[in-house]
């Protein structure tokens, strides 16, 4: 029996979670489906950085949602947190990419004045530390003879991110969307008269409007609708230790403490296809420059790898997109899911529901990959 609602989202994962979360707060019928726990997912790896610093080098518009998305993160927590009845544990007490010589040190300066550059109305958000500066301000941080300093972001921080969807899909049924696990989309019909018949399996539901956030999966979906986005997966390997003492105050790039007190260590960028294996010459890559860092992490027990598949589109910056073949269709894909789930819930889901992107959205279109068939 087909069932009637205004929006389906394909996809129930950060990405669409938020963006479901977003439109049932507009007094939207909404329906997510997801596919099952074995799918490939993105978020399973998911480090928890809010992060800014340094995003969208080369693509000044990436940049400004990035630097708009974390802005706005301290007023989506609070309320999620409010609606979901969930803590996110999410904390903006700015985040660091540390230098392990004075190369790096030196390039990572250049980088970031020539990011700073791309966006001259926003204040700067980042300073370069040195040593010295760096146990000034965190002296209960052990820190290896390696590092000769670091970057400073003020706007990043770090959330739960498992806390994080299950409070996004908890506050998404209480505002009355309507949830479907294991049921992954597998085809998407456009009727003659507009709108939408969604097919999982044996379960069909009909809906004006259809968004696509199915991460990999999009690359299935989005040709049925005419959003033909080229996409590839990148695994990513990371690393958990047990329980741990204080080490690390505020979290970095490759390096997080968790509120448990775990500290995961990462990561891998590896263009290996869709082959989720973990590896111990990446294990050993990650160890060793973690403990260049932080040498205590050598003592600790490491409790687990895994890995996960990234959603990446060629430049590896975010698609928005409407379809003109099939109006009411759209695709949502990035792999910044955790950092631009206010945006997601926020502004992007508004422009959903009035049915028209911003203007300033139109650099995100995959067009930009100079792709043959445009919808």
């Amino acid at each position: 029996m087909s069932q009637e609602y205004d929006v389906i989202v394909a996809g129930a994962g950060m990405a669409g979670a938020a963006i479901g979360y977003g439109l049932a707060g507009m007094n939207r019928r909404v329906l997510m489906l997801d596919g099952a726990d074995t799918d490939f997912r993105a978020a399973k790896a998911n480090f928890g950085l809010v992060w800014v610093q340094g995003k969208g080098l080369g693509h000044p518009g990436y940049q400004r949602l990035s630097i708009q998305a974390a802005q706005a993160w301290p007023e989506f927590a609070e309320q999620l947190q409010a609606e979901s009845s969930m803590t996110v544990a999410y904390e903006r007490n700015g985040g660091l990419n540390f230098c392990l010589s004075d190369d790096e040190w030196s390039a990572r300066a250049s980088e970031l004045e020539a990011w700073h550059a791309q966006t001259p109305e926003y204040a700067r958000s980042t300073r370069m530390l040195d040593r010295k500066e760096l146990q000034r301000r965190f002296p209960t941080m052990r820190l290896g003879e390696a590092v000769v300093g670091a970057s400073f972001g003020e706007l990043d921080g770090q959330v739960n991110p498992l806390r994080l969807l299950a409070a996004l899909q908890t506050a998404y049924l209480r505002r009355g969307g309507q949830l479907r696990n294991n049921h992954a989309v597998t085809a998407i019909n456009a009727l003659p008269g507009g709108g939408f018949e969604v097919v999982a399996g044996g379960f069909r539901a009909r809906a004006g409007r259809v968004v696509i956030a199915a991460g990999l999966g999009s690359s299935v979906l989005g040709p049925m609708v005419g959003l033909d986005v080229p996409l590839r997966p990148q695994r990513g390997q990371l690393l958990v230790t047990e329980r741990l003492a204080p080490l690390l105050p505020v979290p970095c790039s490759g390096l997080r403490q968790t509120g448990e007190g775990t500290v995961m260590i990462g990561v891998t960028n590896e263009e290996v296809g869709y082959d989720l294996s973990t590896t111990s010459q990446g294990a050993v890559r990650m160890v060793r420059k973690a403990m260049r860092i932080l040498p205590d992490i050598a003592k600790a027990k490491l409790v687990r790898q895994w890995s996960c598949l990234r959603v990446m589109t060629p430049d590896g910056n975010p698609v928005y997109a409407n379809s003109v073949q099939h109006p009411g269709a759209s695709i949502a894909l990035c792999h910044s899911g955790l950092t631009l789930a206010s945006f997601h819930a926020g502004e992007y889901a508004k422009a959903l529901a009035a049915g028209v992107l911003p203007a300033d959205l139109g650099i995100f279109h995959y067009g930009r990959f100079n792709v043959q068939k445009i919808a």
